[in-house]
């Protein structure tokens, strides 16, 4: 069930970037306004410490595949949205992050590369995909997984801004399709306080490993 004024679980695919785009330069302002160690409190303990292959889906403006990279890690970004994806390769310029257009729930040119990684990240990135492709997609993002790799997913919750295509996602369901695939969740950080203060948005932060 959506919640707010949310999509409908049978929206279109291609939906689920919009609103994103248009306001390009508003996202830049307001992600890049709080830290990768703030948002990711609660998994940061799953972060491999040595240098490692992160895949960060749904990347954004770049914010945390920067982060990553200058811990050392080399990071594949994926960002369906054109305008954000150009936005952050020119904020956050590195050699070790490589960005990519493909999107969930397939991940067409991601698997199609054969790698897989100590860590994938999904950011405020599951909430967009309905019940039908959460469902496509999971045994997909665990696919990419090492032995011993983390996934690392966060959940929103709260009213849907206009235009945008979100839907309200349990940790239940979330655990429920990562656990048949063979994933086992290690954090649960449920009704999380928003990063940028709105007081009606919460979220909920999941750790997954794979067993080695």
């Amino acid at each position: 069930m959506s919640q707010g004024n949310g999509a409908s679980e049978d929206r279109p695919v291609d939906d689920s970037t919009a609103g994103y785009a248009e306001h390009g330069a508003a996202l830049v302002k307001q992600y890049e306004s709080v830290r990768f160690t703030d948002v990711h409190g609660p998994v940061l303990h799953l972060m491999p410490r040595r240098p490692g292959l992160v895949l960060d889906i749904g990347s954004g403006t770049g914010r945390d595949a920067a982060a990553l990279a200058a811990m050392g890690h080399r990071v594949v970004a994926v960002e369906p949205t054109g305008e954000l994806r150009s936005r952050a390769a020119t904020l956050h310029p590195s050699p070790r992050i490589e960005w990519v257009d493909d999107r969930l729930p397939d991940l067409s040119r991601i698997t199609g590369r054969s790698e897989s990684f100590d860590v994938v990240m999904l950011t405020a990135v599951w909430i967009h995909l309905d019940r039908p492709q959460r469902q496509q997609a999971m045994p997909t993002v665990a696919s990419l997984l090492q032995g011993g790799g983390a996934l690392l997913l966060s959940l929103r919750h709260g009213p849907v801004p206009p235009g945008r295509r979100m839907f309200e996602v349990s940790a239940d369901e979330t655990i429920q399709l990562a656990g048949e695939t063979g994933l086992h969740v290690v954090v649960r950080a449920e009704n999380q306080p928003d990063f940028f203060g709105r007081p009606q948005v919460r979220w909920t932060s999941l750790g997954f490993t794979r067993r080695s």
